[in-house]
């Protein structure tokens, strides 16, 4: 009777495994499955980390992992708007939009670009280096700014302080303090780190 109830047991166990098996994902396949979806990325923001048009795209290889979460969840919950991200992050799940953002923020930042020099620190650069870091290298809670193109950071700053980005609470009220050329000044020595 015990033999038989094993042996029953056995079976329903085997028949249970075959009918999961497919929905059963190996940490291999899911690292498959994230470097996939990655591919779509690399169309614009660059196979080798270098975006395609860095004027209007952000540097995301090497960038802070919890920020590229957060923009990847704000583009995929209205909360950044981008008639090109939105629709490129509309399914993909949440968990999927973090492996994405883990991966992207373990490769290595691209070797500089330009051949430009930072300079002196522009007036007011000190306030962003708490969150920004000594270096604008980044870290919790914000981005690496230091070696973003000048055409990117000053048009991010200027959505900033106009209002057209508001997925940030700080970000606004920051920029808006500055003058145009306080901003111009700023987004040209973060270029040249």
């Amino acid at each position: 009777m015990i033999n038989r109830l094993l042996l029953n047991l056995c079976g329903v166990v085997g028949i249970v495994a075959v009918i999961a098996a497919p929905a059963i994902i190996t940490p291999a396949m899911a690292a498959d499955d994230i470097e996939v979806k990655a591919q779509a990325c690399a169309a614009c923001h660059g196979a080798n980390g270098a975006p395609t048009d860095p004027k209007t795209m952000p540097i995301i290889w090497g960038q802070q992992a919890n920020y590229l979460y957060k923009e990847l969840h704000d583009y995929k919950s209205g909360d950044r708007k981008s008639p090109i991200m939105a629709p490129v992050v509309a399914d993909i799940s949440l968990p999927d939009l973090r492996q994405l953002a883990n991966y992207f923020a373990a490769k290595p930042w691209p070797p500089k670009q330009g051949s430009g020099a930072a300079g002196t620190p522009p007036a007011g650069i000190a306030q962003c280096q708490p969150c920004h870091q000594p270096n604008f290298e980044g870290g919790a809670p914000a981005p690496r700014l230091a070696g973003l193109s000048y055409e990117y950071l000053a048009g991010t700053m200027k959505s900033f302080a106009d209002g057209t980005r508001t997925n940030n609470g700080d970000m606004p009220g920051f920029m808006k303090a500055l003058s145009d050329s306080d901003r111009d000044a700023m987004a040209h020595y973060l270029a040249g780190l």
